[in-house]
């Protein structure tokens, strides 16, 4: 628990961009070194600079220059992270002739942002698509170099963070496990030993490091958890069953790009204009944000949307973030409750201060944290503070179609100003049980105080009727959610969904 504690911490300090530029140029710095140890990377130092020099300001300026061309903001950092993979992809030389190839392989990852789009966001990932469209003219091939038994250990430990930062555990660890399956098969057939073909598998190819920094690429994922798996067994399959088919061969940056082929024909991908509306004070420091979409927007009761604000001097938060949505399917307006600390982020005081009228997009909707379409299903609703938001979308929507359900709420906060939807959760006429500094001076019908201090699931062994046949969703902090959640199921409560709000 103390170690979970201190990677959310750790990895909640920055953006997720800034956590893989951070990660991919250790990996890169790691890499630098070890050339100058004898016996160590088969690349001078020289060839490392002059590609890494090479990828990172080719892709940057680029993509600064096709987003003036086509009048559209940038984001550096993405611009950033496409250097260092493809840095990391490409064989490293300081020959002037593979040195344009790299600058070319930069300035296509770069125009795909803009040219292969639909609605404001690219359909592939910019790296593989690059590299595919590089093999494709034979001017050269991506030779992931990276995969290297010298920079197992980095790919690892970084991978592990960016994975454990997304929560996509599920995702890679299907990917992984499959490509390193039919891997091991290939290698074995091939006259290699069970052991011999394991080590190879793990330490001298892409599949851990393509898992970890290109297959969770957010952008180019379908929104829902069993379309991400199937992306997942796609490109284990594309990438490690041989074939040759005219110029296209098995390779990891043709798995991922037939994977978000398939992304896109789920219909996830679209940028949706949003203007703001309004806000109004649910509790001291949290908001409802108000928007009117500019067309409808689909989703469920209980996902989220990711939005894009450019703003001036972002900090290492960036631009983007997940908001969870409150309001229900057909409100016409879609609203966000947003928790708005006094020291927040460049972001969060960018948005404080938008005026009415003032735009910005809904770049991608998604997330599995919805109800069960049986509505004879019972279930316990666990919120932490701000994580009362996917909550009220699901209550508001069960209002408004007159479903009947049976449905307990629990619903802990760290101070007593931070309750917020009181009014609303009142009106839904449901079962409360409340966690609180101090007991509330009138509680409404159905309402109970159950005291002070840490949520623990043991308290709700006594207060929740049927609490094992419940299917149980928990949404807050991820230290809350991970307790929570291990507690509940130690308590019998074999169906336990998570959301946790740890952004992005």
């Amino acid at each position: 628990m103390i170690v979970k504690t201190w990677l959310d911490r750790l990895t909640g300090r920055v953006t997720m961009y800034r956590l893989m530029t951070i990660v991919l140029g250790a990996v890169s710095l790691i890499a630098l070194v070890l050339s100058f140890i004898p016996g160590g990377l088969a690349f001078t130092p020289l060839q490392l600079l002059a590609s890494l020099v090479v990828a990172v300001l080719v892709t940057a300026l680029a993509s600064r220059l096709f987003g003036l061309i086509f009048r559209a903001k940038t984001h550096t950092e993405s611009s950033i992270i496409s250097g260092l993979l493809i840095f990391l992809l490409f064989f490293p030389t300081t020959t002037v002739t593979n040195l344009l190839v790299i600058a070319l392989v930069a300035l296509i990852a770069s125009a795909s942002k803009f040219v292969l789009a639909i609605r404001g966001r690219h359909i592939f990932n910019p790296v593989a698509i690059a590299a595919v469209i590089i093999a494709f003219t034979q001017l050269s091939a991506a030779v992931w170099w990276v995969g290297t038994p010298y920079l197992l250990a980095p790919v690892i430990i970084g991978g592990f963070l960016v994975v454990y930062r997304t929560r996509r555990f599920a995702l890679v660890g299907t990917f992984v496990l499959l490509a390193l399956l039919i891997s091991i098969a290939r290698l074995s057939l091939g006259g290699a030993d069970i052991g011999q073909a394991v080590w190879l598998s793990l330490a001298s190819s892409p599949i851990l490091f393509f898992a970890c920094f290109m297959l969770d690429e957010p952008l180019t994922l379908p929104p829902l958890r069993w379309q991400q798996l199937l992306i997942a067994v796609i490109a284990a399959v594309v990438m490690e069953v041989p074939f040759n088919f005219w110029v296209f061969y098995s390779s990891p940056e043709l798995g991922l790009v037939v994977g978000n082929i398939v992304a896109f024909l789920f219909g996830q991908r679209r940028s949706i204009p949003l203007d703001y509306v309004g806000a109004r004070e649910l509790a001291p420091g949290s908001h409802e944000l108000t928007f009117a979409p500019a067309r409808t927007v689909r989703f469920r009761p209980g996902q989220y949307m990711e939005l894009t604000m450019h703003h001036g001097k972002a900090d290492a938060r960036g631009v983007r973030r997940v908001f969870s949505v409150a309001s229900a399917p057909g409100d016409g307006a879609v609203a966000f409750g947003v928790r708005m600390p006094e020291s927040g982020s460049s972001y969060k005081r960018a948005i404080a201060t938008l005026a009415p009228g003032a735009r910005v997009r809904a770049t991608s909707v998604g997330g599995d944290f919805v109800l069960p379409r049986d509505t004879t299903v019972p279930l316990l609703l666990v919120a932490g503070g701000i994580g009362i938001t996917p909550f009220i979308s699901q209550l508001r929507h069960i209002a408004g179609s007159g479903e009947a359900r049976d449905i307990v709420l629990v619903y802990s906060i760290r101070h007593a100003h931070d309750l917020a939807y009181a009014e609303e959760l009142e009106s839904f006429g449901i079962p409360v049980l409340l966690v609180a500094p101090a007991e509330p001076p009138h509680l409404p019908a159905g309402w109970h105080y159950l005291g002070p201090g840490r949520l623990d699931a043991s308290m709700l062994a006594d207060r929740v009727p049927r609490l094992t046949s419940r299917t149980a969703y928990v949404s807050g902090p991820p230290a809350m959610v991970d307790t929570l959640r291990r507690e509940l199921r130690a308590l019998g409560v074999r169906r336990v969904k998570a959301d946790y709000f740890s952004g992005y």
